[in-house]
């Protein structure tokens, strides 16, 4: 008797992750993974799906989200499942909400405030019990965590403005050490933030020192991204080397007209010391950033759009110039007065963008801000926009290509065993897509806006995006990172 599938896929075209190119066969799952790929006309299953004209690839992996709080708040996960993403790298820039074992400040300190302004979901004493939170109500993506330095540091210090004392560090190391043990996958920094621009590099090693021990990752949001770019390359780099690990440079760019064009020199440099220390990189593909609003990285933007501000929200979704002749005033007391508030800052040129997505080892991410009242299009469209605008339209890479940017790469960089591959034995989170209409819906004028041509998102096995919006089902688990 001829065994009946959970799910069967037929007809599709494979573009399996690797970089190879694609090809036609059926794919049949059971139960969380992959059994079959090949002819399987005979086959039987519960769920089919016909996917002529379309193509199957591994769900895409997003390599540096903020998604920390949506996993709990907004399970469902649209932003990412309507775009094909079916795992999140989270606790970037520094920032995670776990663990904070005392009260968090009131306000809460920024940019810990782009995951939640009240305070109420940093909550979680230990980074443990945070990774049990996620496993207890689970979400719709996949998951892997890092824990923040800028959020150990609140969690530690009472005074941001100074380096960590050698008690400090050493409590600090030891949150990394219990958070390892409970299953995160790496640090991440965001010296480019207030709270840790006075953290020297022997703070970051000294805290990372556990992380070779457990095969962890060292993610970065460098010092600077602009004038001072391969200076603090070349200090993500000692880090990396010091700690003994992979060191992931978080969104590369370059920023500030007059360093348009330094993408060639910074790739070139992190090229060359590729072939010295494990180096990987993520971008997200747009030439604007989103963060907190301040003045000082307002006065470095072509434009400003407004995102979130506690005290005024009406002027979310607001250019800063138009809220400045509303007001009156300078723009540094207009700021002043929005603040607490994020922003979209238009600071980079897009060939530079082009370039370093163009970059054989670059990884895709989002960047995401999820709570933004009015947030950056790249939440809702930065994989559609790779695979749309940047591969179909401009002709950049290959379909081949970006998936695997997307997915095989990204996997491999993470440790994420027997993901981001369409393979037998591997686990079933699948996009079906079609590459002739696949494209981002959100612009900067309607930011939450779902892709254009993602067919079906499977995550473990089950389906959890189809028909345009989500399936209800949340089968997304805590991965932990596995190195060979």
């Amino acid at each position: 008797m001829n065994q009946i599938f959970d799910l069967l896929i037929r007809n599709a075209f494979i573009v399996d992750g690797s970089g190879a190119p694609r090809f036609r066969a059926d794919v049949a799952v059971q139960g969380e993974r992959i059994a079959r790929v090949g002819d399987l006309q005979t086959a039987q299953a519960r769920l089919e799906i016909d996917a002529a004209g379309l193509v199957l690839a591994p769900g895409f992996i997003d390599a540096h989200t903020h998604d920390d709080r949506l996993m709990l708040s907004g399970g469902d996960m649209a932003p990412k499942v309507s775009q094909g993403i079916t795992t999140v790298i989270g606790g970037n820039c520094g920032v995670s909400l776990a663990p904070m074992p005392r009260p968090i400040p009131d306000p809460v300190t920024p940019p810990l405030n782009l995951l939640d302004d009240t305070g109420d979901w940093f909550r979680f004493t230990s980074f443990a019990a945070y990774l049990d939170a996620l496993r207890a109500q689970p979400a719709a993506t996949n998951c892997a965590m890092l824990v923040g330095h800028t959020t150990l540091r609140v969690a530690t210090m009472d005074d941001l403005t100074q380096p960590a004392s050698v008690t400090e560090t050493e409590a600090m190391r030891q949150l990394v050490e219990e958070a390892m043990a409970a299953g995160a996958i790496g640090v991440s920094t965001g010296l480019f933030y207030e709270p840790s621009i006075a953290a020297p590099t022997e703070e970051v090693i000294g805290i990372c020192e556990p992380l070779a021990r457990h095969g962890g990752v060292y993610c970065t949001h460098m010092r600077n991204e602009g004038d001072d770019i391969i200076k603090s390359l070349t200090e993500t780099f000692r880090i990396g080397r010091e700690a003994n690990v992979p060191v992931v440079i978080s969104h590369h760019k370059v920023v500030g007209v007059k360093n348009y064009g330094r993408s060639g020199e910074t790739l070139q440099f992190i090229a060359d010391h590729m072939q010295k220390q494990p180096i990987c990189l993520d971008c997200y593909p747009y030439p604007a950033s989103s963060t907190i609003l301040s003045a000082h990285r307002a006065a470095n933007a072509t434009r400003v759009t407004v995102t979130w501000s506690k005290p005024m929200p009406q002027y979310a979704g607001r250019d800063l110039s138009d809220i400045v002749e509303e007001l009156g005033g300078s723009v540094e007391d207009v700021i002043d007065r929005l603040t607490p508030a994020g922003a979209i800052y238009y600071m980079m040129d897009d060939a530079d963008v082009q370039r370093i997505l163009k970059f054989d080892e670059t990884m895709i991410g989002s960047d995401g801000l999820p709570h933004d009242e009015a947030p950056h299009p790249r939440l809702w469209g930065s994989f559609p926009r790779v695979l749309g605008h940047y591969g179909r339209g401009l002709g950049l890479f290959s379909l081949e290509t970006a998936i695997h940017k997307m997915t095989g790469l990204t996997a491999k960089n993470f440790g994420l065993t027997d993901r981001g591959l369409v393979r037998e034995g591997s686990y079933a989170d699948l996009t079906l897509l079609d590459p002739e209409t696949v494209g981002a819906g959100a612009t900067y004028e309607s930011p939450k806006t779902p892709a254009v041509g993602i067919h079906t998102v499977i995550v473990n096995g089950a389906v959890v995006w189809s028909g345009g919006k989500p399936s209800g089902a949340r089968p997304g688990r805590v991965l932990r990172r596995e190195t060979a």
